[in-house]
């Protein structure tokens, strides 16, 4: 800083003198600076935006619930996952699901299902269907293999089996934590169940593919070749991936699951 002013002010006072003089080598005054125009007035700044109305808001956990102590949300796989198993065997969460991280896990993925963009492999809680994605046909006679259903068989069977009710109450009684996880996700005037009901929406709204679906294979991945479907998003893609089978059976369980946590809206949980 010190050797910029060495050269900035005395340049400043050159052409502050050689200004002048030039006008007193002209015979005339330095003309006069008119006086600065007075500031205008700020306007006021405009109001904070309201928060969104919260339109599912969630019901009470039970009295026993209450009694346990809410983990932190970095310590909460154990307990939340010690939850679960009277939902879920413990055999198939540890089967089809990723436990670390598990409350961020499902926000992420929840969050991202409407989206149109692939959801990152990364947040994802359960565990990649096996076996490859099975196509028949070449060029543009490619399609989905129906076989291609039967690798999702597993795990619609197991949606199935979910005692919906307590998983309901499992989500209640650890909703702080997901309501956190979800704000530290970007959306601190968010309400995460609003968005885990829009997710549930707009999965049930998913097509039925009718049959085959074409594909086209841009680069390296496939893409549907309609582009209806191709701006389908995340989640109703991976409906349409499943067949119409197991995507039925995952639906009934969707509107199960719904009329659950809607009813949750209205009346503490007992």
């Amino acid at each position: 800083m010190y050797s910029v002013l060495r050269w900035l002010i005395p340049l400043l006072v050159v052409l502050v003198f050689t200004g002048v003089g030039y006008y007193l080598w002209r015979g005339s005054r330095p003309p006069e600076v008119p006086p600065a125009p007075a500031p205008a007035a700020q306007a006021p700044a405009p109001p904070a935006a309201a928060p969104p109305a919260v339109q599912h808001p969630i019901g009470e956990a039970s009295p026993e619930a209450k009694e346990v102590a809410m983990p932190p949300l970095g310590q909460s796989d154990k307990p939340v996952s010690e939850s679960l198993a009277g939902a879920i065997p413990p055999s198939s969460l540890a089967q089809y699901f990723l436990l670390d991280g598990l409350v961020r896990r499902v926000v992420a993925t929840v969050d991202a299902l409407p989206r149109q963009e692939t959801i990152p492999r990364r947040v994802l809680p359960v565990k990649p269907i096996p076996g490859p994605f099975a196509t028949v046909g070449e060029g543009e006679e490619r399609r989905i293999s129906p076989s291609n259903a039967a690798r999702y068989v597993p795990l619609a069977r197991l949606m199935e089996s979910v005692d919906t009710a307590k998983l309901v109450a499992v989500y209640v009684r650890y909703y702080p934590l997901f309501q956190q996880a979800y704000v530290e996700l970007g959306y601190p005037q968010g309400y995460f169940n609003d968005r885990l009901i829009a997710a549930i929406d707009n999965l049930l709204s998913a097509p039925d593919a009718g049959g085959p679906v074409p594909l086209v294979q841009p680069k390296v991945l496939y893409a549907y070749a309609d582009p209806e479907l191709e701006a389908l998003s995340a989640g109703q893609k991976i409906m349409l991936r499943m067949g119409n089978e197991n995507a039925t059976r995952v639906k009934a369980k969707l509107r199960e699951i719904r009329r659950a946590l809607t009813a949750k809206s209205s009346q503490p949980s007992h």
